[in-house]
């Protein structure tokens, strides 16, 4: 090989450094990004609605694990021995609470000692809404029996008492767990999530604080938009599986006039599914609306011979991908599921 001379000695060495710098740098940049993925602390969460907001707010540092995955439900779901060692490796979990995924409560205990635990219903601001009893809703242990499917959506709420915050009841067989069907109690969660994260992993706080405020304008958005997709269909009533959208309810002053079952996990009686076939009638209820993760034969039976339509609405995303965008999809589904079928009855 001959060796250069003269200019051409010049040229290669002026050369050399400008192609040394990027072979040397590709290594180092190779072990920053395996750096950052190794300090993204592990951090688990119970339902899709959950995941949502926690993914939104870890973009750029990491992502969950979800453990009530694909169609399963938490009110009927069994731990899998993988959800087990999720939980155990975790640094951070959040999950709603036990009034809604009872199966987590002891699992969480054994395994979960090691990790920051975020029990959401616990978030300051939230609004909490009690179980509704009576009329077209079934009644509850405490035996206090009321007309809830005669009242108007006004009445609804002053009878619901929302508690809020620090001064909310923390008996958990006193409030609907579905919480974050009202986007405002989403914003609640989400402010809870961030300063979870932040006192977790100081390190990535600018990240899940900036994530959080732009996570916090959509859900603004998002409100805005709900209600003008609800509000041509706001005075018609309606039947639902279970009573679980009281929360959207509540928000949007749309009439649930009742519900097939309180609890998904157990199927409602021969002289319940009558009940709610009478009462369809006598409420002129427009609709009465399924779950893709319980049995829509119900449903049909309830509707036989009357003049309401069915419909299906997800309240825990059954049929969604998880991820950040679930949530805003979800909220969309349900209120354009709404409309569709109460404007078409």
């Amino acid at each position: 090989m001959k060796r250069a001379k003269g200019p051409a000695l010049k040229i290669l060495a002026l050369r050399m450094p400008a192609l040394a710098i990027p072979v040397l740098a590709i290594p180092a940049l190779l072990f920053a990004g395996t750096m950052r993925a190794a300090d993204a602390p592990v951090v688990v969460t119970s339902i899709k609605p959950i995941h949502s907001l926690v993914s939104a707010i870890m973009q750029g540092v990491g992502e969950p694990e979800l453990i009530v995955d694909g169609a399963a439900s938490p009110h009927t779901y069994n731990l899998k021995p993988s959800n087990a060692r999720a939980l155990q490796n975790a640094k951070v979990i959040f999950w709603v609470g036990p009034g809604l995924e009872a199966f987590l409560e002891k699992p969480l205990q054994a395994l979960g000692r090691d990790a920051s635990i975020a029990e959401l219903d616990n978030a300051p601001g939230l609004v909490k809404l009690p179980f509704r009893e009576g009329g077209a809703f079934e009644p509850h242990d405490d035996g206090d029996e009321h007309d809830s499917a005669s009242a108007t959506p006004e009445h609804e709420h002053d009878h619901a008492e929302a508690t809020h915050g620090a001064e909310a009841d923390h008996d958990h067989g006193t409030f609907d767990t579905h919480l974050w069907l009202d986007p405002m109690n989403a914003r609640a969660m989400a402010a809870m999530i961030t300063t979870t994260l932040v006192a977790a992993d100081p390190a990535n706080a600018l990240t899940y604080q900036g994530n959080a405020r732009a996570l916090d304008d959509r859900l603004d958005a998002l409100d805005t938009e709900l209600k003008g997709i609800v509000a041509p269909v706001k005075g018609k009533p309606f039947i639902v599986f279970h009573d679980a959208y009281q929360y959207f309810e509540h928000r949007y002053g749309i009439r649930v006039a009742g519900s097939i079952t309180v609890s998904p996990e157990t199927i409602p009686g021969a002289e319940r599914v009558s009940d709610i076939h009478r009462k369809v009638g006598e409420l002129g209820a427009t609709c009465v609306f399924a779950e893709p993760q319980f049995e829509p034969r119900l449903v049909n039976v309830v509707i036989e011979g009357t003049s309401a339509k069915s419909g299906v609405l997800d309240p825990e995303a059954a049929t969604l991908k998880a991820g950040p965008d679930l949530y805003f999809t979800l909220m969309r589904g349900i209120a354009n599921s709404m409309k569709d079928c109460l404007s078409s009855a």
